[in-house]
């Protein structure tokens, strides 16, 4: 196989596995324009149309899905070649994709992200922030992070946080106007942040649990959204009760005063963070690394 042609198919693969002209061109050092031509190229000595195009999206046509899923594995195995290679010369390169629940994007890899990038500096980190769940094969991710219950089947799961705690919350001048709840059933009396769950855009029910009474309560009021910086300034402002984890950074304003938390004795844990990623013969020597840090462990110190 000629140069040109071992280029334009690593080109192929990379547009079907990150569905953008515009993301592989970045991955790939090209130019859109570039990247185009290559397919092109590619499309004309193979006499099909491997890309169906529009304006939004890019997937493979029916002969394009048949080529990917020939040659795809090809690319892979020459991946973990090199990752071997990189891991015995103690060298590590490429990208690293995670796809991350924005709580753990947030509290665990941000502050990590210096010490990681200055350990590794040939390694490119892509973190992809997702509360949607998506699916991490699919998405063509090294790994995703995701709370415990939630994890997909078929994957190595490391451990990265303790149990997380939900505690509802509001603003000291709100339970000064409004009053303070006792119990899940006096939220229906108060205005209470709304959570939209993004996998299907459906409201969350408050989950609450003392002893062997479990409660889920639909809940009302002025403000709705996906994303807990949203919910907590609302809180803040007073505008009613939200609903989040304490690690997200409600402790500190507990702490501060700044909110004040209700129905303790009702508040309920959900498994930990976990990371994980697909059950395969060798792991990237990278993904090991970045496990590692986030773990604050020693290099390799694998148990």
């Amino acid at each position: 196989m000629r140069g040109s042609e071992f280029a334009e198919l690593k080109a192929f693969v990379a547009i079907v596995e990150r569905q953008s002209f515009a993301r592989a061109a970045e991955h790939l050092g090209l130019s859109p324009s570039a990247l185009s031509q290559t397919i092109r190229q590619l499309e004309d000595r193979i006499g099909a149309r491997l890309l169906n195009r529009t304006t939004r999206s890019v997937a493979p046509s029916a002969s394009g899905e048949q080529l990917y899923r020939r040659i795809a594995p090809l690319f892979q195995e020459i991946a973990v070649a090199v990752a071997e290679v990189s891991e015995a010369t103690g060298q590590m390169s490429g990208t690293l994709r995670i796809n991350t629940l924005g709580i753990a994007a947030r509290t665990i890899i941000a502050p990590r992200l210096s010490r990681f990038q200055q350990a590794h500096p040939g390694v490119v980190l892509d973190v992809v922030v997702d509360d949607a769940l998506a699916d991490i094969v699919t998405g063509r991710f090294d790994a995703g992070i995701r709370v415990g219950g939630q994890l997909e089947k078929d994957m190595i799961a490391v451990r990265l946080t303790p149990d997380l705690k939900m505690v509802a919350v509001a603003s000291p001048d709100y339970l000064a106007r409004r009053g303070i709840p006792h119990s899940p059933a006096d939220l229906h009396e108060h205005a209470c942040i709304n959570w939209r769950l993004q996998a299907d855009g459906r409201y969350y029910r408050w989950e609450f649990k003392k002893r062997d009474q479990q409660f889920e309560v639909a809940v009302k009021g002025p403000v709705v959204t996906n994303h807990p910086d949203i919910g907590v300034s609302a809180a803040l402002q007073g505008l009613g009760i939200a609903y989040h984890f304490e690690q997200d950074g409600v402790a500190e304003l507990l702490a501060q005063g700044k909110l004040v938390q209700i129905l303790a004795d009702w508040s309920i844990t959900r498994p930990g963070l976990f990371l994980y990623y697909l059950n395969r013969r060798h792991r990237p020597a990278a993904l090991g690394a970045f496990i590692d840090c986030l773990l604050d462990r020693k290099p390799f110190d694998h148990p």
